[in-house]
């Protein structure tokens, strides 16, 4: 099996330079920098260690299955990993949820994971990518909002949020941002309070 030792040191020197911003995964506001990591919830020790998780995971995938690395997106906070993107088999779906346990310090898989038989050449990505864009200008220039703490995807229109926030208001601001976005099906939300208990092992 070949070590991926090597490619979590080249992945953790491109954090700690800003160069990281996660496989697929679009992080609302400035680049993953070591500043930015350590102004996050999670600090910078807890940037690290997603950023350890994702490299396992990646590595897990790439083993297994070129297709699952390829099409599942991968988004990581505080060790809760969200699955999002389309598969072609409920079988694939699991594949990809179960070998994402099997990463060291993983605490929670959120699979979010669409299957459908033709994949995603169904659908209208080009209308996500523009989806994906508008809430990231919106979250960016809304000075209530903390955006760095917060990570989304969309697929076929439906919006999902992780991350960590503030306050209720907070995280209502931003699912009422997305929600207003012309073309959106739904928003989940996946997001936890900076004050909920289970942030530490709680």
């Amino acid at each position: 099996m070949t070590s991926v030792r090597p490619l979590l040191n080249v992945l953790l020197a491109a954090l700690l330079g800003g160069a990281v911003s996660g496989c697929a995964a679009t992080v609302i506001g400035a680049g993953a920098t070591a500043g930015v990591a350590a102004a996050e919830e999670r600090g910078l020790e807890g940037a690290i260690d997603d950023t350890k998780i994702r490299v396992a995971i990646n590595h897990l995938w790439f083993e297994r299955d070129i297709e699952m690395y390829r099409q599942v997106t991968l988004n990581i906070s505080e060790a809760r990993v969200m699955l999002t993107g389309v598969v072609t088999t409920a079988q694939a779906r699991a594949d990809a949820a179960q070998l994402s346990w099997k990463a060291t310090g993983v605490r929670e898989v959120l699979n979010e994971l669409q299957v459908r038989a033709d994949g995603a050449s169904g659908m209208d990505q080009a209308n996500d990518i523009w989806i994906q864009q508008k809430l990231k200008a919106r979250l960016l220039t809304d000075s209530d909002i903390k955006n760095i703490n917060y990570t989304t995807d969309v697929v076929d229109s439906v919006v999902y949020l992780l991350g960590i926030a503030q306050n209720n208001a907070e995280i209502e601001r931003v699912i009422a941002h997305a929600r207003d976005i012309n073309g959106v099906k739904r928003v989940i939300s996946h997001v936890r309070l900076k004050t909920d208990p289970k942030r530490n092992g709680g």
